[in-house]
């Protein structure tokens, strides 16, 4: 990592305590202090008296800055112009500037202020429509190919962190997926199973269980999801895509477009380029035309959601992602912080403009927050709109000539805007990729057809590393057989074993030493073989044919 991105990704770690304000309200206040009431046992008990901000400036801004940009000033050239500073725009741009191109990113105000800034931040392949709804309207190859995508995702994600040293908070976690606290039916249990069994049955690790951490009941877990903190990622993602050469202008809204020749006005200065991407979550016309721009807003649906957030003693709450099944759904996640950790709780969502009483759905929230962890000292609350398409997935790609949008990313906004950036990258470089067609923003339909997804795109680089995220063969090494090999998972990390005739057992990390693949078994020559650039090694580890050079780290049971 350069040094300039590795102490800015540092100073940016920083931790802001709350100055909660009085006269504040939260069920039911005395003075300026508020009582908590816990429902226990049917009863209702007084807890403890705390203060809430009224403020609705979310966590992560109060949180993080991100370095200013100063306003254009100047006509310019650039290979492609990105209007949004968000994660869909800086994600662009970075990799855009990283393969070469000249970038101009335009924001009307901050990078990473609007809707980055007012997200939740679950990274997740887990989308808002079920994957059995998923199967049953695009088929079995389709539904895997969105969530392998979702996956993709969260991948690049951890790649930007793990390369320029992100101080982010970035982790893998489980996420649940549950029924609606106390409102379990006789049918959720059954519908879970057959999801948790269709999701292993497409390549994804899932497990059904009868009791869901904290808020009980059932549900799935899947694996390997993620969090972060989404300004301290953007912060550093800046510094990474000036590095690489971007140029970034804040306060400087894209006020006029010329298509001959190509160019957007900003400040009363011209940037002329070969490419525009409107990243702005909401699209801008563009070149488009009018009528096009008008019909393609009648596809998109804009909610508001709002999100309460509080202070609970370490080790309260499970470090994992949480979405109960109602309509609206509720989602909940924890935000690690040094001495206490922040848990944040979001839903009530609603058609943007067609809710007086917003402050109902923020007390509910609260309500259901103290209800679920009766110890947390609210601190924070906001909103934050989420769009929606007819088909649940959202538009990525070209609008029309030299022209590309992503929108629609319902309630998975850093995945989706993650995603957006990486297919519109490839698109724009002339790299193809396994998802442009799938989240065509011009589509009318999905087909169902059916094709192998995986070997249509066995040299995309993800699918070259999806056995990191594919499930293990066995959750024990009792499941290794005498003369055999088996991908294990041993305390949530895949590791590979081989038991000799004798029955010992040799267990070794299941990290390829090249580039980080996992390895395989191959039976015939009794070889961990590496699926992405071909190393191979013996049952215990060491290399027989590289490109790899170091055997497989020893693994320590």
């Amino acid at each position: 990592m350069r040094p300039m991105a590795r102490v800015a990704a540092h100073l940016l770690e920083r931790e802001t305590e709350v100055r909660l304000k009085p006269d504040t309200t939260y069920l039911h206040t005395s003075g300026n202090r508020t009582l908590h009431l816990t429902r226990r046992r049917g009863c209702m008990a007084m807890a403890r008296h705390t203060t809430l901000q009224t403020g609705t400036e979310p966590y992560w801004i109060d949180s993080a800055s991100i370095p200013t940009s100063r306003s254009i000033d100047r006509d310019l050239d650039a290979d492609v112009v990105v209007i949004g500073g968000g994660i869909t725009g800086l994600t662009t741009a970075y990799l855009l500037a990283e393969s070469g191109k000249s970038v101009v990113i335009l924001d009307r105000g901050r990078c990473g202020q609007i809707d980055t800034g007012h997200t939740t931040a679950h990274i997740t392949m887990v989308t808002d429509i079920r994957l059995g709804d998923l199967v049953d309207q695009l088929g079995k190859t389709h539904a895997q190919a969105v969530w392998d995508a979702g996956l993709a995702a969260a991948s690049q994600i951890e790649s930007i962190v793990r390369a320029h040293e992100i101080a982010c908070s970035f982790d893998w976690v489980p996420g649940y997926l549950h029924a609606p606290a106390g409102r379990a039916s006789s049918t959720d249990a059954h519908e879970f199973e057959k999801e948790a069994a269709l999701a292993n049955e497409l390549g994804f690790d899932a497990s059904y269980v009868d009791d869901v951490p904290l808020v009980g009941g059932p549900g799935i877990c899947f694996d390997h999801q993620a969090r972060f903190h989404p300004r301290k990622y953007l912060a550093a993602l800046a510094i990474a895509a000036r590095l690489e050469g971007a140029k970034i202008f804040e306060h400087s809204e894209a006020e006029a477009f010329s298509d001959e020749p190509l160019g957007v006005k900003a400040n009363d200065h011209w940037v002329h380029c070969d490419d525009i991407v409107i990243a702005t979550h909401n699209p801008r016309v563009g070149i488009e035309s009018f009528a096009g721009a008008t019909l393609f807003q009648t596809k998109l649906a804009l909610y508001t959601s709002y999100v309460v957030a509080g202070r609970v003693a370490k080790g309260t709450v499970p470090d994992a992602l949480f979405w109960d099944t109602a309509d609206p759904y509720q989602y909940m996640r924890l935000e690690p912080r040094r001495d206490h950790d922040l848990v944040i709780l979001g839903g009530e969502d609603h058609k943007t403009g067609q809710e007086s009483n917003t402050d109902a759905c923020y007390a509910h929230l609260q309500e259901v927050l103290a209800d679920r962890v009766p110890d947390v000292s609210l601190a924070y609350r906001w909103s934050g709109q989420v769009i929606e398409t007819p088909d649940g997935l959202p538009y990525i790609g070209r609008t029309t000539d030299h022209q590309y949008l992503a929108t629609g990313f319902a309630g998975n906004g850093m995945t989706f805007g993650t995603l957006s950036g990486m297919i519109i990258a490839d698109a724009i470089t002339g790299r193809r990729n396994p998802w442009a067609e799938l989240f065509d923003a011009n589509r009318t339909a999905i087909g169902r057809g059916m094709w192998d997804y995986i070997k249509e795109n066995a040299d995309y680089p993800y699918y070259l590393m999806r056995s990191r995220f594919a499930g293990a063969e066995g959750k024990s090494f009792r499941a290794v057989k005498a003369g055999e090999g088996k991908i294990i998972e041993d305390h949530g990390t895949k590791v590979a074993a081989y038991r000799d005739s004798d029955g010992s057992l040799a267990v070794r990390s299941a990290t390829c030493t090249h580039m980080g693949c996992i390895v395989a078994w191959n039976p015939s020559e009794r070889t961990w073989d590496c699926p992405c650039h071909g190393s191979r090694f013996t049952p215990d580890g060491n290399v027989i044919s590289g490109p790899a050079e170091k055997p497989l780290a020893e693994w320590k049971r």
